[in-house]
């Protein structure tokens, strides 16, 4: 069991890895993309595209670090006023709600990218690209997002342990 925690945590950084490199490279392509429009040259018709696939592939791969790390946006301020007991009670179903909704998210993009792929869709941008390409983290990640909640509503953490200023830093 240990090895299968071990491997499932290597896969969150290495997902929270791969999406910084990815904020990076489109840093670096829009500098590219601006200094060869700035020096008359024509720019590459699919650097567009690129950056719009790149936003979503990002976002995806950070989600389930940033469910664990707390790093996503919730709001506590219901929670801090009700007394501990009665908050567990809303900690649960906020947790379930999450759950929930993350493993629809999980099967309705996992069909569609099954659709996508038996269907060879193509997402007509600059350049034609295979649907697929698009779509194929969401199930994934979505699903890993509901494992990071099932975690909190286990108990292994608690999203509003901390308080706010401790949480922001302040």
């Amino acid at each position: 069991m240990d090895t299968i925690i071990k491997a499932y945590n290597g896969l969150i950084q290495y997902m929270r890895v791969a999406s910084g490199i990815l904020v990076f490279l489109v840093f670096v392509l829009i500098v590219v993309d601006v200094f060869v429009r700035l020096i008359g040259l024509k720019p590459w018709s699919y650097s567009v595209m690129i950056v719009e696939y790149a936003l979503l592939w990002f976002a995806m791969l950070a989600a389930p670090y940033l469910v664990r790390v707390k790093g996503h946006v919730f709001i506590d301020a219901l929670t801090t006023l009700i007394p501990a007991g009665p908050r567990l009670v809303i900690e649960k179903i906020a947790y379930t709600i999450c759950i929930v909704s993350s493993l629809i998210f999980t099967w309705y993009s996992g069909s569609v990218l099954i659709t996508a792929i038996a269907d060879g869709t193509l997402d007509v941008r600059a350049e034609d690209i295979p649907l697929w390409v698009l779509i194929l983290p969401l199930p994934f990640t979505f699903a890993l997002v509901s494992i990071e909640f099932v975690r909190y509503l286990i108990g292994l953490d608690t999203m509003y342990s901390d308080s706010v200023a401790k949480r922001e830093g302040v």
